[in-house]
C-alpha cells in the first residue's frame, strides 16, 4: 500500500515522524506498522512532549519499591506488604461515550493494579464537568455528568471494589472537554510482585481474558488529539467494557500467579496487543513474535491492523516458563476466560506481527518504546487570562455569601454522586466519601492506607508553579487530619494543546512546582498519567494537574471532620491567615459570589505548612482531638459549616482580628485546620513547641453556628437549615438548573 501525506496525518504522525520511521525500518512502513508507530508514538502512550520535564520529579524514598516505568507505583507498608497505585484519565473518551468511557477508565486502572499481582481494594475519581445551567450547553454537560457517574458506578460495584472518595468540580472551562481522572490501589506482599517484562527466550507469550473486537481501535491516538466538530464520529474508538469479565479476569490472574509459571505479565490497555508486546519486549530487551491467527476474536475478518489497534477491554498478555504453560491453561479454562499461546520471546528485540504465518510487522521494540519521539517544546510564559488586581470586596449580606457557597456546584454536598457508588464492599472503609481523606484498612494488620486527590484548576491558571505546589500541600494536609504519614505520590496532569507555548509553559511550571513540592514533603513520584490536547475548537481547558497522595496509619477508629458534642473547644491550628487582597481572587468566594477570578494564589510557606501538618498528625494518633478538618476551599467559615454538618452540631465562634470580614472569613490560606477538643490547653502547648499559630476561637454548640469577629455577628444561622440547602443543592442544580 502507498503510504500518502493524508494517511500519516490520519495517523496522528507528523512529517518528519514519518522519515524518522522510514530510517528506522530503512523501507516504507506497511499499514499495519504505521498503525502500530501512531499508538505508540502517540501522547497518550509516549508523553513525547513531557517526558524530558518529568525526569526532574523525585521518584525515590525509603519506601519506594518501584518507581515510574510500570503499570503502577509500588511502596511498602511494612510488615512484609505493599500497595499498588496509579491514577489514570479517560477525558475523551467519557466526553464522546459517558458511560463506557468512563466505566473503561475504571477497568483500565484496575488492570494495572492487578497486573502487578496486587488485589484492588479501593477506588477514587477526579471529575470535572461544565456548567450545569439551562442553556443546551449546560443540558450536554448534565448528560455527561450521569453518564460518567453512572459507568463508574457500573464498572466499579459490579466489579467489587469500593470507590471511597475523589472530588467533583464544575467551570466553564470544561463544557468541550471533561475530565475523568480514576486512581485505583492494591494490596499484596513483597514476594507476590510482578512486572510487565518478557524475559526468557523460548518462553510463549499466552493471551488470556476476553476475545478481540473492533472496539478502541486508534482509542490512543484519539486521546491524543483535539475537539473538532467531528469528534462524536470517533464513538466507535470509544471502548466497551464488561467488569464481570474483568473479575473474572483477576481471580484467575492471581490464582495463576501463585502457580510461579508466571514469569511477566501486562494490561492490554492502551493500543492493546501492540503495547503490552513492544513494551514488555523492550524493558526486558528481548524481542516478541506473535501470529494473529490464534488470537480469539469475536468479530469475523478482523485484519492485522484491526487487531493490533484494537483496545478491547478485560484482556492480557502473560509470559510463561516454557513447559509450564499446561499448568495455567487449566485455570483461565475453569474461570470460562480464552488463554492460548499466540507467540514466542525472542532474542532479536524486534516486534514481529504474523497472520497465519505471513509477516506484517517487523519493528524494534526499543524504537516503538524507550526511542519514541522526544521533544523540547518550546515555551514562553503560561497562558494568563485573568488581571493581576481585583477589587476589595464589600460583602451586603455574609450570611447569603455563605448560604451561595453551600449551595455552589463545588462545595455542595455530592451524596447524589457517591451513594451511587459502594463504598463499602469488601468491609475494609473506615473512612469514606465526604471526608477531607478516605482509609482503607489492610485486614490482619494494625496499618491502614489513607489517600486523597486534590486539584485546583484556578490557582494553577493565576500560577502553575504555586498552584501545583499548593495542590500538594493539600493533599498532604488532608491525609494528616486523619493521622497519616504522607508516603508517596502519584498525578494526572490534564493540559490544552502542548504545540502552543503559552500552554507548555503551563506544563512546564506545573511539573516544576510539582516537583518541589513533592521533594519538599517527601512523597516521591511513583507514577502517573498525562493527559494532553484537552481543548476544543481551539478553546483549552484551565491547567488542572490533579494529585494523588497515600499515606500510613494505625487502624484506630477514625477522627472525623465533624464535631462530636457539644461543650468542646473549637482550636484553629496555623493562625487566621492572609490579607492581601491580591491572593484572594482564585477563592470559592470569588468564583461564585463575585464571579471573577483575578491575582495570585494563596502564599505557601512549606516549612509552616510541615509544622501545622505533623503537630495535627500527632494530636489525632495521641487521640487528643474529637475532630480535624482541612480549612480548605470556601475558608474558615465554610470548613466550621462543614464540621457543624456531619453530626448536626453547632458552633459559637469568637474573633479577633483587624482582617476585613470577608477576608476573615473566606479567604483560602493554606496551612490552617480546625480542630475540636476537650484539653484545649495541650493542643495549645503542641502548637506553641512546634512554633505554629493556634487560636482558641469558640466551642461547639446543639444546633446554631454563630460567628462574631469582637462585638459584630458576621454570621448567625441555624445548622438544620443550612445543612439542608447544602444536602439539597446538587440535585437541584440536575433537576432545576437556572440561567448563570
Amino acid at each position: 500500500m502507498n503510504i500518502t501525506p493524508e494517511i500519516v496525518a490520519a495517523h496522528q504522525l507528523t512529517p518528519a515522524e514519518y522519515q524518522k520511521i522510514l530510517k528506522l525500518l530503512g523501507r516504507e512502513p506497511t499499514l499495519t506498522e504505521l498503525g502500530i508507530f501512531g499508538v505508540m508514538w502517540s501522547e497518550h502512550c509516549s508523553y513525547k512532549s513531557t517526558r524530558v520535564h518529568l525526569k526532574k520529579l523525585p521518584t525515590e524514598s525509603k519506601y519506594v519499591l518501584q518507581g515510574p516505568g510500570e503499570n503502577a507505583g509500588i511502596i511498602d507498608v511494612g510488615d512484609g506488604l505493599a500497595i499498588a497505585f496509579k491514577i489514570e484519565s479517560h477525558n475523551h473518551p467519557s466526553f464522546i461515550e459517558p458511560f463506557q468511557g468512563a466505566a473503561t477508565g475504571v477497568g483500565g486502572i484496575l488492570r494495572d493494579i492487578f497486573t502487578m499481582g496486587a488485589r484492588p481494594i479501593a477506588v477514587l475519581d477526579s471529575l470535572r464537568f461544565g456548567k450545569l445551567d439551562e442553556t443546551a450547553t449546560g443540558n450536554r454537560n448534565r448528560r455527561i455528568l450521569e453518564g460518567v457517574v453512572s459507568g463508574i458506578a457500573h464498572y466499579g460495584n459490579s466489579f467489587g471494589v469500593p470507590t471511597v472518595g475523589g472530588e467533583c468540580v464544575f467551570d466553564g472551562c470544561y463544557d468541550g472537554n471533561p475530565l475523568v481522572n480514576v486512581f485505583a490501589l492494591g494490596v499484596f506482599r513483597h514476594d507476590e510482585i510482578f512486572y510487565g517484562k518478557a524475559t526468557g527466550v523460548g518462553n510463549p507469550v499466552i493471551y488470556v481474558g476476553a476475545k478481540t473486537g473492533r472496539d478502541g481501535i486508534h482509542g490512543a491516538s484519539m486521546a491524543s488529539a483535539e475537539f473538532t466538530e467531528e469528534s462524536k464520529q470517533k464513538r466507535p474508538n470509544v471502548q466497551v467494557g464488561d467488569p464481570f469479565m474483568e473479575k473474572l479476569l483477576l481471580e484467575a490472574c492471581l490464582e495463576a500467579m501463585k502457580t510461579g509459571a508466571i514469569v511477566g505479565i501486562q494490561d492490554m490497555g492502551a493500543a492493546g496487543l501492540t503495547s503490552s508486546t513492544c513494551e514488555m519486549g523492550s524493558r526486558a530487551g528481548t524481542g516478541i513474535e506473535i501470529d494473529l491467527q490464534f488470537v480469539p476474536q469475536r468479530e469475523p475478518g478482523m485484519t492485522p491492523y484491526e487487531m493490533m489497534l484494537s483496545e478491547s477491554q478485560e484482556r492480557m498478555l502473560l509470559v510463561a516458563e516454557r513447559g509450564r504453560e499446561t499448568e495455567l491453561f487449566p485455570i483461565f479454562r475453569r474461570w470460562g476466560l480464552d488463554a492460548v499461546t499466540i507467540g514466542v520471546v525472542t532474542d532479536d528485540g524486534i516486534l514481529r506481527v504474523k497472520d497465519h504465518g505471513k509477516v506484517y510487522a517487523e519493528i524494534p521494540n526499543r524504537a516503538l518504546a524507550d526511542e519514541a519521539p522526544r521533544y523540547h517544546r518550546p515555551y514562553t510564559k503560561p497562558l494568563r487570562t485573568a488581571p493581576l488586581d481585583g477589587p476589595q470586596i464589600k460583602s451586603i449580606d455574609l450570611l447569603a455569601d455563605l448560604r451561595a457557597l453551600v449551595t455552589s456546584p463545588d462545595l455542595c454536598s455530592k451524596h447524589w454522586i457517591w451513594e451511587q457508588y459502594d463504598h463499602q464492599v469488601r468491609t475494609n472503609t473506615i473512612v469514606g466519601p465526604g471526608s477531607d481523606a478516605a482509609v482503607i484498612r489492610i485486614k490482619g494488620t494494625t496499618t491502614s492506607i489513607a489517600m486523597s486527590l486534590d486539584g485546583n484548576s484556578r490557582y494553577c491558571s493565576l500560577d502553575p508553579r504555586e498552584g501545583t505546589k499548593l495542590i500538594v500541600a493539600e493533599c498532604c494536609r488532608n491525609l494528616s487530619t486523619v493521622g497519616a504519614l504522607p508516603i508517596a505520590t502519584t498525578n494526572n496532569l490534564n493540559f490544552g494543546n502542548p504545540e502552543r507555548p503559552e500552554i507548555m509553559a503551563q506544563i512546564v511550571e506545573s511539573i516544576e512546582g510539582l516537583a518541589e513540592a513533592c521533594k519538599f514533603f517527601d512523597v516521591p513520584v511513583t507514577g502517573g498519567n498525562v493527559s494532553l490536547y484537552n481543548e476544543t475548537l481551539g478553546n483549552p481547558i484551565l491547567p488542572t494537574p490533579v494529585v494523588g497522595i497515600v499515606g500510613t496509619v494505625p487502624t484506630a477508629d477514625p477522627v472525623g471532620l465533624g464535631f462530636r458534642k457539644a461543650g468542646s473547644s473549637i482550636i484553629l491550628l496555623g493562625g487566621l491567615g492572609e490579607s492581601d487582597w491580591r491572593h484572594f481572587g482564585g477563592t470559592q468566594y470569588a468564583k461564585v459570589v463575585s464571579k471573577s477570578l483575578w491575582g495570585q494564589p494563596p502564599r505557601l510557606d512549606m516549612d509552616y505548612e510541615k509544622r501545622v501538618q505533623d503537630t495535627v498528625r500527632a494530636l489525632v494518633r495521641q487521640g487528643a482531638v474529637e475532630s480535624s478538618h482541612d480549612c480548605g476551599e470556601g475558608g474558615l467559615a465554610f470548613a466550621l459549616a462543614e464540621s457543624c454538618f456531619a453530626a448536626r452540631m453547632g458552633a459559637d465562634v469568637r474573633l479577633a482580628s483587624d482582617l476585613a470580614p470577608e477576608l476573615l472569613l473566606f479567604h483560602e490560606g493554606p496551612s490552617r485546620m480546625l480542630v475540636s477538643t476537650t484539653d484545649p490547653e495541650r493542643i495549645l502547648h503542641a502548637a506553641r513547641s512546634n512554633g505554629i499559630q493556634a487560636v482558641a476561637i469558640g466551642v461547639t454548640l446543639e444546633s446554631r453556628l454563630v460567628i462574631r469577629n469582637r462585638d459584630q455577628v458576621l454570621i448567625d444561622t441555624s445548622v438544620p437549615e443550612l445543612l439542608e440547602l447544602w444536602r439539597s443543592a446538587f440535585e437541584d442544580l440536575l433537576h432545576n438548573p437556572v440561567l448563570v
